[in-house]
C-alpha cells in the first residue's frame, strides 16, 4: 500500500464527490470503516454513504477543496475547506467550513477510520439565524 497515493486519491475524490460517486466509497473505504465527525458517529459502508447523502439533501451545492495533505506510514491528516449554501436560511451567500481529517489506512489501501475535525460552534453554529446570536454572545463572554 502506497499511503500517498491513497492519500492522493482520497483528496481527489472528495473535491470531486458528487450524488452519483457516493456510490464508489467502496473504492477508497473498507467495508467496516468507522467514520466520525461532529455531529455523527457511524461504521460501515452504509452509514458513511448515507451521511454525504444527507449533505446533498440539507445544503446546496456543498464541495470540498483539499487545502494540504501530511502522510505518515498509513495515516494521513488533510486539511479542506468545505464550501456550501444553506437551503434554509441564507440561501445566497456561500458559506465555508475549515477543517480537517485524519485518516488510517489498511494494508490494501483503504480508509478504515476517518475523523473530520472543525469547530461547530465557529464554522457553523454562528452562521445560523438566531443561535448564531447566542453563540457570539457566548464566545465574547467567555473572552472578556
Amino acid at each position: 500500500m502506497d499511503a500517498r497515493q491513497a492519500t492522493q486519491t482520497l483528496a481527489h475524490f472528495f473535491e470531486t464527490l458528487s450524488p452519483p460517486s457516493v456510490s464508489q466509497l467502496h473504492t477508497l473505504y473498507d467495508a467496516q470503516a468507522r467514520f466520525k465527525d461532529p455531529f455523527n458517529e457511524v461504521q460501515g459502508l452504509d452509514a458513511i454513504a448515507q451521511i454525504f447523502h444527507h449533505m446533498y439533501e440539507a445544503l446546496d451545492q456543498p464541495h470540498f477543496v483539499v487545502t494540504g495533505q501530511l502522510v505518515d506510514g498509513s495515516q494521513a491528516f488533510l486539511t479542506w475547506e468545505f464550501r456550501f449554501r444553506f437551503k434554509r436560511f441564507d440561501t445566497t451567500t456561500w458559506q465555508t467550513v475549515r477543517g480537517g481529517s485524519h485518516v488510517t489506512f489498511n494494508d490494501q489501501g483503504l480508509v478504515t477510520q476517518h475523523r473530520d475535525y472543525w469547530d461547530a460552534a465557529e464554522e457553523l453554529y454562528e452562521k445560523l439565524p438566531v443561535v448564531g446570536g447566542v453563540m457570539r454572545w457566548l464566545k465574547k463572554r467567555a473572552n472578556t
